[in-house]
């Protein structure tokens, strides 16, 4: 029988904060990325994106970096089951540097951390008997306490016939050998610690190293005489990574020559480095891959040495780890591909492949208009009014958030908020699990975007927005449409859509068609073309054809030109009731399409009515929440 996971993964956890600004001392880098950390963790999640079921066993702090260890690994696809919160300690941090391709400097803060706590008490035979392997990383034998927890986990394993991984994983200063400032040292000689690693590799059969870890492992000077000294000990298959050279794998029957270079070599890939650290992790997933599933070594190197070539061209560790499609794209076009950070087709892939939720039918209501609000307010100061209408709407949303019945269900509930005037709103909403977007186009016809105080670029703009909401861009359309004016319209699209695939912002594409002309769908068609045409590929459409023969063929042009796409959502902000209810007939018979966004013909007459103080905010709010809730029950019952 199969058994529930591919691989678990016991050993570090933690939170990596990298420098972005690459060249730079750490001692001047001026702003970090955050990203998921620890050796086991980066693994744990890379087999994830490959495809493999992988659960991660530990512990984390209970606090903020914690919590987003465990939603990071769960929304990868990791099972967190058997990740336990550590109520006195902290999860573990480091702070990274990139100097230069050979400098990366580092500062482990993991003075009794959580995972380094973990103990026999964690550990249960049933879990560990239900996986094909366990992986334990190197660091977790550096104290008597995690000693004791793996050769707990090892004698588990051993029992209920689950294969044994040892990914070496030596950090000089987490054994006590260097300063604390010396993080980024990866060999220093110590006997002890070749004794104490020796003392536990008997019973792994794949043992993963760098040739400085194969080193302290086996204890000698050099490589080779190391490889002899472990194969004395344990008949593991031994996996030397090379760096850029590729990989050599030893087994146990091998005869070893005396010379590194003479090792069989499976070559690696030659690619601009950006960043060396966390290749190791890449490797490990890649070459688990093919191992787990039976692959020969030829194929399991050629994954492995891929997934390493992909990270050191990338920023972070764990977000850099390919998914197994992008992988395979990457092999099927590596000849073509001469620069993988500036391969805008494989990056697209990375970000629309990796991300972490698939939706289900969304039900969202905008309001981030503005004018139409606006204009109710006479001879008083707009912004308070107009604010406060928002917070009533805002308050409709909540209540119906609150009514429902299990916590998936909150991610059916989308708001699409201004800055302007929902700058509150949207602080309140974002961190949910709902779907959450912003516009950055200006209001009014012209198309422009609109940036925040301060933000002197798009750029700029989109760092200081959190990553969940969505990036939502309104284009107005106006016909007759002149070939300049749909240059200058798709140039700026462009523009928005490079930065949103750099700063991994999802993007909500609208074309508003004026109703102030009789036009053809077919011309929304052939803009949505040109868009494609260009490599643009929104990760939502939010669209209002007039009917079906144009709704099949928008669904076939987006299906053909990007299968990725997260969906299409039916706009019907501003028609009646009965209107809109055939409209969801209409469409809910596409699969592509994922939902519908309300606005005004929800809110703006209880608005209307609470402004002219015919009704309360109560009543306004509890108006708003039942028309919304209507819609919402009519898509699900039809």
């Amino acid at each position: 029988m199969s058994r529930k996971f591919d691989v678990i993964c016991l050993g570090r956890a933690g939170v990596d904060i990298y420098a972005q600004q690459v060249g730079a001392r750490l001692e001047d880098v001026q702003s970090f990325a955050k990203y998921l950390g620890g050796s086991s963790c980066n693994i744990a999640y890379g087999c994830a994106r490959l495809g493999l079921r992988s659960s991660m066993l530990t512990r984390v702090g209970d606090e903020h970096m914690g919590r987003f260890i465990v939603e990071t690994l769960r929304k990868g696809g990791v099972d967190v089951s058997h990740i336990k919160v550590d109520k006195k300690r902290l999860s573990g941090l480091v702070v990274l540097g990139l100097k230069d391709r050979a400098t990366f400097p580092l500062i482990f803060y993991r003075n009794d951390c959580a995972d380094m706590a973990i103990s026999e008490d964690d550990i249960a035979e049933s879990y560990i008997a239900s996986s094909e392997s366990l992986l334990i990383t190197g660091t977790h034998f550096s104290t008597e306490k995690t000693s004791l927890a793996c050769k707990k986990a090892m004698a588990y394993a051993k029992k209920n016939g689950v294969k044994l991984i040892l990914d070496i994983d030596y950090r000089p200063v987490l054994w006590g050998l260097t300063s604390i400032d010396q993080g980024e040292e990866r060999f220093i000689k110590s006997d002890s610690v070749s004794a104490h690693l020796q003392s536990f590799v008997s019973d792994f059969d794949l043992i993963v190293g760098t040739e400085e870890e194969f080193q302290i492992a086996g204890g000698e000077p050099s490589v080779i005489p190391s490889l002899a000294t472990l194969r004395t000990i344990t008949k593991a298959t031994l996996v030397l990574k090379r760096g850029a050279e590729g990989n050599s794998v030893v087994e146990h029957s091998m005869d070893l020559p005396t010379e590194i270079q003479e090792l069989p070599l499976y070559k690696g890939l030659k690619i601009e480095v950006l960043n060396v650290l966390g290749a190791g992790d890449a490797f490990m997933s890649g070459f688990l891959k093919g191992w787990l599933k039976g692959e020969d070594y030829e194929r399991c190197s050629l994954y492995a040495n891929a997934c390493g070539a992909l990270v050191v061209s990338r920023h972070g560790c764990s977000p850099a780890i390919p998914s197994w499609l992008e992988l395979n794209f990457y092999l099927k076009n590596r000849v073509e591909i001469k620069r993988i950070d500036r391969d805008e087709e494989l990056n697209f892939l990375h970000k629309a492949t990796n991300r972490p939720a698939k939706w289900r039918d969304l039900f969202i209501l905008a309001f981030d208009q503005q004018s139409d609000l606006e204009q109710l307010v006479v001879a008083e100061e707009k912004f308070p009014v107009v604010k406060k209408f928002k917070d009533i709407i805002a308050s409709a949303v909540n209540e119906l958030l609150l009514e429902k019945d299990h916590a998936s269900e909150m991610d059916e509930i989308g708001v699409i908020v201004d800055r302007k005037y929902g700058q509150e709103v949207l602080h309140d909403f974002t961190g949910r699990g709902i779907f959450i977007a912003s516009p950055i186009e200006k209001a009014g016809n012209d198309f422009n975007f609109e940036l925040s105080d301060g933000a002197g670029s798009l750029g700029s703009e989109l760092l200081t927005r959190p990553q969940e909401q969505v990036v939502k861009c309104l284009v107005k359309i106006d016909f007759p449409l002149s070939e300049e004016k749909l240059k200058a319209i798709l140039e700026k699209l462009e523009a928005l859509f490079k930065d949103c695939l750099f700063f991994n912002r999802e993007f909500l594409l609208e074309f508003l068609v004026s109703q102030n002309h009789e036009v053809d769908d077919e011309k929304l068609l052939e803009i949505m073309g040109r868009v494609y045409e260009l490599g643009l590929k929104p990760d939502w459409w939010k669209l209002a054809p007039k009917n079906q023969l144009t709704w099949q063929k928008i669904i076939s042009l987006v299906e053909t030109r990007d299968e990725h796409c997260q969906g299409i959502l039916l706009s019907s902000t501003d028609e009646p009731p009965s209107k809109l209810l055939q409209k969801i007939v209409l469409v809910k018979k596409f699969p592509l399409v994922k939902g519908v966004v309300v606005g005004e013909n929800i809110f703006l007459g209880p608005i209307k009515d609470f402004y002219k103080k015919k009704i309360n905010e109560e009543e306004a709010k509890n108006k708003i929440k039942r028309s919304y809730k209507n819609v919402i029950e009519f898509w699900k019952e039809n």
